[in-house]
């Protein structure tokens, strides 16, 4: 398992009315890589707002159709959960990711 990577899980919980949700990983590598039975992960949903918090993904990282990332909405998943891999962000889409995750916890833009 890798930092942004998507994967899609069966009934994410009983508020969401889908039966599955497609998750990207948002944890640091060090954490998921760690003997931490949870990883930080954003969750991907058909709408699009046009939010900072929100990056648009679609069939280049796996998905039928465009998407969106909401880093607004950051849930901790179990590592257990996280076994149909539907694909990754590439090297580009990284540092929207960053972006977004740094604007939804508002920290500071300093280092890049």
């Amino acid at each position: 398992m890798k930092r942004g990577e998507l994967y899609r899980v069966i009934k994410p919980s009983a508020q969401d009315p889908k039966k599955s949700r497609v998750f990207v990983v948002v944890s640091r590598q060090v954490v998921i890589d760690s003997r931490l039975s949870t990883v930080i992960c954003a969750p991907v949903y058909s709408v699009h707002d046009g939010l900072s918090t929100q990056i648009l993904i679609g069939e280049e990282e796996g998905l039928k159709h465009d998407s969106s990332i909401h880093c607004d909405e950051l849930v901790s998943l179990p590592k257990s959960v996280l076994t149909n891999y539907v694909g990754a962000l590439s090297p580009q889409k990284i540092p929207a990711l960053n972006r977004a995750l740094r604007m939804a916890l508002d920290i500071p833009d300093q280092w890049g």
